[in-house]
């Protein structure tokens, strides 16, 4: 079938409309703040292959390492109309055991075989394991959480209750978590009644020969912009703070070679797997590669699986970019993915200098913490997860964003309001961190400062980082300011390590103050950028910095 341009265009925006309905139908329908409010989820449309066709304008570090859970999904289960696959596995395609992904088939009616898959994944705010929140401090992943490898979930379009009797028997928010699984089962309902509409009014043929033509047009435009590149050799390396079991500063190094319309990224030389949860999967690299170079693209290229045919990903086996079972990596996926960006985007700013941004908080500041709701009748357990924003880095022609979500995140914030109403907490201070930005020509944006008083006790778990290695400046322009975690019991403060769980009383405050963006360029230029007249982000982030607090003060 020859291409028509102007229905490719047209197919390319059916397909995505697919997987933001999708996104709509999971966020209406969860129970958990953490995806209702905070929107940590993100949904896709992928080929009877298994290569993703389109993607919903969700969470970066989700959407590029799902097709592998999709592959792994299909490598294990033979999946019949009705059927619904359920993983979690970080060694087979996930990102660590609280997000949960389902795989569901497209058969059109009277077909053996499928048409298309559909697929969502969602953090859920608990899956089990030695810490509230199962986002905690830990040595191996069996205290992580219920590992899942790929199940069915549902079986000929019923639901499968011994599996999920036995997720839920496994958890502390049991009646949470069986909700939020429904409303991903309601979401994949949703994709496979959209796709078979479209099978249905453009014909089977015409609607699989097009999810073939995105595919090569999304290679053809990454083939283009690598091109556009200058041929060469760049390196760079970038550290997380520690592992969180030793101060030991841990090594992500990338040597990215360019050659024409392709690229090669070799991990090469990055830290060997460590004793805590920064250890990240294969996945996480691949994802973080996959939205590196995705941000080089104009915005209108499709988001398919053909972005990668022109680049190779080389992440060595035992490293902290590859990790191996049995090693912790719930903090591999949050915050080693963003580390992973930094040191890329350091890299290509040797090549193209006047596309890449200082770097941004480098961190997803994240925040659990789990006990007994005494204000329910009888007293209920509780478990609750955030992300914190933080600045963004200054850029070439802009200057960064203040209190936003970047890079691999790309969640909202859970508003005051419904934080105080379905936790026993109260929310003392939410406000900018001013002065933490990095000066500079185009100076980064400001963090946040977060301040919870308990009104119980409760189990807490911090998993942060640039509490020690500030996020850097490009072209003279100088660091963001480091984060901070303290504690204050009965008026008394005390730093907290950038990773670390512990148990605090009722009346107990956590502060959370995150770190600025980098600045770009040197602030002696004549052209000197003047903050507060403007606050847009620099372009690579803008796409993904839709997590702003609503309620600040």
């Amino acid at each position: 079938m020859r291409v028509d341009p102007v229905r490719l265009e047209i197919f390319k925006n059916l397909f995505h409309s697919v997987a933001e309905e999708m996104g709509a139908a999971l966020r209406r329908s969860a129970f958990s703040p953490n995806i209702k409010e905070r929107r940590d989820y993100s949904c896709a449309v992928f080929g009877a292959a298994g290569q993703v066709l389109a993607m919903g304008d969700h969470m970066p570090v989700h959407l590029g390492s799902m097709p592998m859970s999709v592959t792994a999904a299909l490598n294990a289960l033979q999946l019949d109309p009705g059927d619904v696959a359920l993983l979690n596995d970080p060694y087979a395609g996930g990102t660590h055991l609280p997000d949960l992904t389902m795989v569901m088939p497209v058969y059109a009616p009277r077909n053996r075989r499928p048409l298309f898959y559909v697929a969502n994944r969602a953090h859920h705010a608990d899956i089990g394991g030695a810490n509230a929140g199962s986002m905690g401090m830990s040595r191996e992943i069996f205290q992580e959480g219920l590992r899942v490898p790929p199940v069915k979930i549902m079986e000929r379009g019923r639901v499968a209750r011994d599996v999920m009797s036995l997720i839920l028997a496994n958890v502390r928010t049991a009646r949470e978590r069986e909700g939020d699984l429904t409303a991903q089962i309601a979401a994949c309902r949703i994709g496979e009644r959209r796709l078979l509409e479209l099978a249905a009014k453009y014909g089977q043929r015409e609607v699989i020969s097009y999810g073939r033509h995105l595919l090569d047009y999304s290679a053809r435009m990454m083939a283009a912009t690598l091109d556009a590149i200058p041929d060469g050799i760049y390196r760079a390396e970038d550290f997380l703070d520690n592992d969180g079991v030793t101060a030991e500063r841990q090594r992500i190094a990338v040597t990215i070679r360019i050659h024409g319309k392709s690229a090669a990224v070799d991990f090469t030389g990055s830290a060997p797997l460590c004793s805590g949860s920064v250890n990240a999967v294969e996945a996480i690299t691949w994802s973080a590669v996959f939205y590196v170079f995705r941000c080089l693209l104009d915005e209108q290229v499709p988001a398919t699986s053909g972005l990668m045919r022109s680049i190779r990903v080389i992440a060595p086996e035992g490293t902290i970019v590859n990790a191996r079972p049995p090693a912790a990596v719930a903090g591999g996926n949050v915050e080693t993915s963003q580390r992973i960006v930094d040191t890329l985007l350091r890299a290509l700013s040797r090549a193209i200098p006047a596309r890449i941004p200082a770097a941004s908080q480098g961190t997803m500041n994240n925040l659990s913490f789990g006990g007994s709701d005494a204000r329910r009748s009888p007293a209920k357990p509780f478990t609750y997860y955030e992300t914190i924003a933080g600045g963004t880095g200054g850029a070439p022609g802009s200057p960064g964003a203040c209190a936003t979500q970047s890079h691999m995140t790309n969640t909202l914030n859970t508003p005051v309001e419904v934080l105080e109403h379905a936790y026993p907490v109260r929310v003392l201070r939410y406000a900018l961190r001013a002065g933490s930005a990095g000066t500079g020509k185009f100076p980064g944006g400001d963090g946040i400062v977060r301040e919870l008083e308990f009104l119980t006790d409760v189990q807490v778990g911090i998993l942060s980082d640039r509490r020690e290695l500030p996020p850097y400046g490009l072209s003279g322009g100088k660091p963001g300011i480091t984060g901070k975690n303290e504690l204050i019991v009965k008026g008394r403060a005390r730093v907290l390590p950038s990773k670390c769980t512990f148990y605090a009383p009722a009346g107990a405050v956590i502060r959370i103050e995150t770190p600025g963006g980098g600045g770009w360029g040197s602030a002696k230029s004549k052209k000197h950028f003047a903050r507060g007249k403007s606050n847009k982000g620099p372009a690579l982030e803008k796409r993904q910095g839709q997590g702003t607090p609503s309620s600040e003060s």
